[in-house]
């Protein structure tokens, strides 16, 4: 007894199946997703047009009978199409699949009614219940969506609680300790020492009620995004407990990554450094506020101290510092940054995230 020969026409088609299933489902798995183009050559290639030319080539055979290997291809079609197409297109795409089978099914000699009823059952059954998973699928999704967005929610008005606690107990230990000091007369109202504390005191108090008139950015869904304003505050706080005077200002500032906001944060706080250091002033402003475009950050610090000349010195300015605490980290982020300065004319340190 001799096993049948291998047609060299059905293995074709085989491998023209399942060339384009490798191609659907690897498009799919690199770009996390199916591309429409490519389910609807699945649906037409696979599931419309190949049962035709097996029939034409090979001829009534294994292939498209109505459980034949082709014939039933069409429910691995219907199953994607149904998943990546929406609606209108899944129901479009199994109408052309059960028109295929059943005009397929008309061409084949002494066809078999029971065949073809059993065959295009297969079909609706399949429809049913991936039409069912994916909507429990997707149901659950939105569940969890939702039940992550609430954890996120929570978890940042817990951290704007701590970050009042935080504000409180600051102000407990600079402003109350100043005005009991004056109070109880511990200290000279009139020193110039006291006068300058009290106005770096003003001005963090005014940033506080900023603060909390300024409507706060939405939480990143994942939980990777953080509030910029709150970064540059521990600069300019670490700046004003050196003796530099700050007057900030935010304005409907966007969350950012984590590494953006501490990349930002530590370029400003070299910046402060660099007035505090060489501008001969002891004030400087700080200005941080949405960009043009959706969820980029600019951030400015000026001053109106000695200056320099940064057509000489390049547009980082001089020295290491700003190149590499300014310009360098703003770079490390994809940001950009620029330095204008005149003598006599104080200095502007521009930020930009992204560039």
């Amino acid at each position: 007894m001799t096993a049948d020969p291998v047609d060299g026409r059905s293995v074709a088609l085989w491998a023209g199946v399942v060339a384009v299933t490798v191609l659907l489902y690897s498009s799919a798995l690199l770009r996390g997703w199916f591309r429409p183009w490519w389910v609807w050559c699945d649906v037409l290639l696979t599931g419309c047009l190949l049962p035709w030319v097996a029939l034409a080539t090979v001829g009534e055979g294994p292939a498209v009978e109505p459980h034949g290997w082709l014939m039933v291809q069409a429910l691995s079609a219907v199953a994607v199409a149904i998943v990546a197409l929406g609606s209108r297109g899944a129901a479009l795409s199994v109408l052309l699949l059960l028109l295929t089978s059943l005009t397929v099914y008309q061409a084949v000699p002494a066809p078999e009614a029971a065949e073809l009823s059993e065959h295009l059952r297969a079909v609706v059954e399949c429809v049913a219940l991936t039409t069912a998973g994916w909507w429990y699928l997707r149901r659950q999704g939105m569940v969890l969506d939702a039940a992550q967005g609430r954890a996120v929610l929570a978890e940042a008005a817990r951290a704007r609680r701590a970050e009042r606690t935080a504000h409180h107990a600051a102000l407990h230990d600079t402003v109350l300790a100043t005005l009991s000091a004056i109070a109880a007369g511990r200290v000279d109202a009139d020193a110039a020492g006291l006068r300058e504390r009290c106005a770096r005191e003003a001005a963090y108090v005014r940033r506080l009620v900023q603060f909390d008139q300024e409507p706060q950015p939405a939480p990143d869904a994942a939980g990777g995004a953080v509030d910029v304003g709150a970064a540059l505050e521990e600069a300019v706080r670490a700046a004003e407990g050196l003796g530099l005077r700050v007057e900030a200002q935010y304005h409907a500032v966007p969350a950012v990554p984590p590494h953006v906001a501490g990349a930002l944060a530590a370029a400003v706080g070299e910046a402060l450094n660099n007035v505090r250091r060489h501008a001969g002033t002891g004030t400087a402003f700080l200005t941080a506020t949405a960009g043009t475009e959706g969820g980029t950050v600019e951030v400015t610090v000026a001053d109106r101290g000695a200056g320099f000349d940064s057509r000489a010195t390049g547009r980082h300015g001089p020295g290491t510092g700003l190149r590499r605490s300014v310009h360098g980290r703003l770079a490390g982020i994809g940001g950009w940054s620029r330095v204008d300065s005149s003598p006599g004319e104080g200095t502007v340190v521009e930020l930009r995230w992204p560039a």
